[in-house]
């Protein structure tokens, strides 16, 4: 019965953009990261993103990693800016042991900027995060 569904809460789980120097094509980029900050590595780490407004879709990007170590990040995928007019959606789902947990992660349209930058845990970087 669906009563008896336990969903776990997500904590120590966050999903960041940052806006970093590109060393190769010398150009600023907006680059979205998955964070552990748990004690616990993560397993089967999957995430699906895509865009949308009332108008507009963009097509779904999914990724996969394998293990996500304790108190560590990985790069989930280059954003463009002109996403940023758009509500940007990051599902993300995992393993920890034995138990899977969901949560998605919303930027809403127009709140990724360089005025809204704050502190990233783990990264020791300014970014946008949504917790």
């Amino acid at each position: 019965m669906k009563k008896d569904i336990e969903i776990p809460k997500v904590e120590g789980v966050y999903v960041a953009v940052v806006n970093e120097y590109n060393d190769i094509y010398k150009t600023q980029d907006w680059n979205a990261y998955i964070i552990n900050d748990k004690d616990v590595d993560l397993d089967v780490v999957l995430i699906v993103t895509n865009g949308y407004s009332d108008q507009k879709i963009t097509s779904t990007f999914r990724k996969k990693l394998d293990k996500l170590p304790a108190k560590s990040y990985a790069k989930i995928e280059l954003i463009q800016e002109e996403l940023f007019a758009l509500n940007n959606q990051f599902k993300v789902t995992f393993f920890e042991g034995n138990q899977m947990f969901e949560k998605t992660y919303l930027f809403r349209k127009n709140t990724i900027n360089l005025k809204a930058l704050q502190s990233v845990p783990l990264m020791k970087v300014k970014g946008v995060v949504v917790k």
